[in-house]
């Protein structure tokens, strides 16, 4: 017997699917380092979004001390405040960066795949996003979430369904993919 997964109500617009991605699915790096770098990084946790949140994490980065993985995780953090802001193309550069500095960061590949959907590059950012997956990551849900978000938009149901229920399953208390999938209905066949 094979499931198929059916829309149970219209879906949300793209646009709106990838503004999920942005404000409550980014992953933020505990990092070692100055007060600029604690303050990008409790930033990039809380999903703040304020120029003075940015400036921190660019002192951190331009002026701190940091050793490689810490500059690579302020790196992520400040490209999770672009992605709060839906400033893809700059959190997209910052993940680059990151990734330059430690290329098997899980938490950099998966955040990249994320601002990918949100360029509306779905394809890769899924397939960015599940690299990451394979290294690992530090809050997988997420990195479901925003997986399930490049499939919706690239018209697969099945594998959205899927994700979005992976990621309920890994973090029971976030309401964001329970809500999705009540979108979701599956008929057995």
């Amino acid at each position: 017997m094979s499931s198929i997964i059916k829309w149970a109500a219209v879906a949300a617009s793209v646009m709106s699917l990838s503004g999920f991605v942005a404000s409550n699915a980014s992953a933020a790096v505990t990092v070692f380092g100055d007060d600029h770098a604690q303050a990008c990084y409790q930033a990039a946790k809380n999903n703040l979004n304020r120029q003075t949140d940015l400036d921190e994490c660019s002192q951190a980065i331009n002026f701190g001390l940091l050793q490689s993985k810490d500059l690579a995780g302020t790196y992520v953090n400040r490209g999770a405040v672009y992605m709060t802001m839906q400033a893809w193309p700059q959190a997209e550069a910052d993940f680059h960066h990151a990734l330059e500095l430690q290329p098997n960061f899980g938490e950099a590949l998966v955040n990249l795949g994320a601002a990918q959907i949100g360029l509306h590059r779905n394809q890769e950012g899924v397939d960015t996003i599940s690299r990451g997956l394979a290294i690992g990551s530090m809050e997988p849900e997420k990195a479901y979430f925003n997986r399930a978000l490049g499939y919706e938009a690239l018209g697969d149901d099945k594998a959205a369904y899927f994700d979005y229920l992976k990621a309920s399953q890994l973090a029971p208390k976030w309401a964001q993919p329970r809500e999705e999938l009540v979108r979701f209905t599956v008929h057995q066949q």
